[in-house]
């Protein structure tokens, strides 16, 4: 008797020294409202998006406001971001799901810039060339809120009512196709590449964060247009 309950000491034992360790992908972003992110060719780390302390603002499919996990109307949400404490060098991010009207997340730009931030980051879909066995940190793209005296590419966004709506660089309407091209040859002889989107507040931000994964690409920097809020 006294052997058997050695021996079922023994196995349990050796079960818990051999346990394998979890190496799979982690989740890119700790526990919060559940979005669908758009994707993004040019998105970069920012692993601080994790933070327990990180100021993130979500943005459901329906145009649904949250500060963290709270729900709030745009009103209540830039009140809640000038009475909470912050640290001076903290960023915002904004989690929007990919078909969330646009002018839900012009809100909270609004909100942000009201608040003092000078930049935003967009979270995206995390980069598919990770190691599917490395930590996957969060992703985005970081955008302006103040707009430049002048020297700036303008693109100009238009709802249709078809599935793709107009597109304008300056002032020339053209096809998605020739974006990139049309946003270098626009930038050419500038210091600094400057490019201020302008978009209907019915797009989805989807279609938005394709012309900034665009722009970045080009290296530019990009501020987006709160004047008709």
């Amino acid at each position: 008797m006294k052997y058997s309950i050695l021996v079922c000491l023994i196995v349990v034992t050796s079960v818990v020294l051999v346990a394998p360790r979890v190496t799979g992908q982690t989740p890119a972003l700790r526990e919060g409202v559940s979005v669908q992110l758009a994707e993004a060719s040019n998105a970069v780390a920012f692993p601080a998006a994790d933070n327990a302390d990180a100021w993130i603002i979500a943005i459901t499919a329906d145009g649904g406001l949250y500060f963290g996990v709270r729900p709030v109307t745009s009103e209540q949400l830039q009140e809640q971001m000038k009475i909470t404490p912050r640290r001076r060098d903290a960023r915002l991010y904004i989690k929007a799901d990919a078909r969330a009207p646009f002018s839900a997340v012009k809100q909270a730009l609004h909100a942000a810039h009201e608040d003092l931030f000078e930049t935003a980051v967009l979270l995206t879909q995390p980069r598919r060339d990770d190691s599917p066995q490395a930590i996957v940190p969060p992703y985005g793209l970081e955008i302006t809120l103040a707009l430049p005296a002048a020297n700036v590419t303008l693109v100009q966004l238009q709802n249709s009512g078809s599935s793709s709506p107009v597109l304008k660089v300056n002032d020339q309407e053209l096809a998605w196709a020739g974006l990139q091209s049309a946003l270098a040859q626009a930038s050419l002889g500038q210091s600094r590449k400057i490019v201020v989107i302008e978009a209907d507040g019915s797009l989805p931000a989807a279609t938005v964060m394709r012309v900034i994964d665009v722009s970045r690409l080009i290296r530019a920097n990009v501020v987006i247009s709160l004047t008709d809020l």
